[in-house]
């Protein structure tokens, strides 16, 4: 892989992860644009480690084996937004660990090059992250009637 390869696809990952932190940021969530953005950028650095170790010698076990680790490892520092209080027993931060656990998986996608499979999964989660709050208001609203 050449530098100008790689280069593409840590940019990638960097603005991929930094717009759907910005989108966190613009919600007042407690994750935003540094810390998705480096979740997105250490996923494609770790996969892109691991492949250009020994080319030709690491293989998609190696990688696989990478993408596991990375996919459990933030889930964990994705549970660290998610917290239970007020009298209600609410939950709040589901969203914002499950952006954190997806910038992951994006950021293994520009690793990897998979640009169809990384432009259908964003469009698709900024639809989901831009229209989802006020469909769920409305769906709530029709329950309460």
């Amino acid at each position: 892989m050449t530098a100008t390869d790689i280069l593409i696809r840590l940019f990638a990952a960097f603005a991929v992860g930094g717009a759907l932190g910005l989108n966190r940021d613009l919600h007042h969530k407690p994750a935003g644009v540094r810390t998705i953005g480096l979740v997105c950028l250490a996923a494609a650095t770790l996969v892109l480690a691991a492949s250009e170790a020994a080319p030709g010698v690491a293989g998609f076990a190696d990688v696989s084996r990478i993408i596991q680790g990375l996919m459990t490892g933030v889930g964990f520092l994705g549970a660290g937004v998610i917290v239970r209080g007020g009298s209600e027993g609410q939950v709040h931060g589901l969203t914002t660990a499950a952006v954190i656990w997806l910038a992951a998986g994006l950021g293994v996608l520009c690793a990897l090059g998979s640009w169809t499979v990384l432009g259908v999964a964003v469009a698709l989660v900024f639809a989901l992250l831009v229209f989802g709050g006020p469909v769920e208001r409305w769906a709530e609203r029709q329950r309460a009637d």
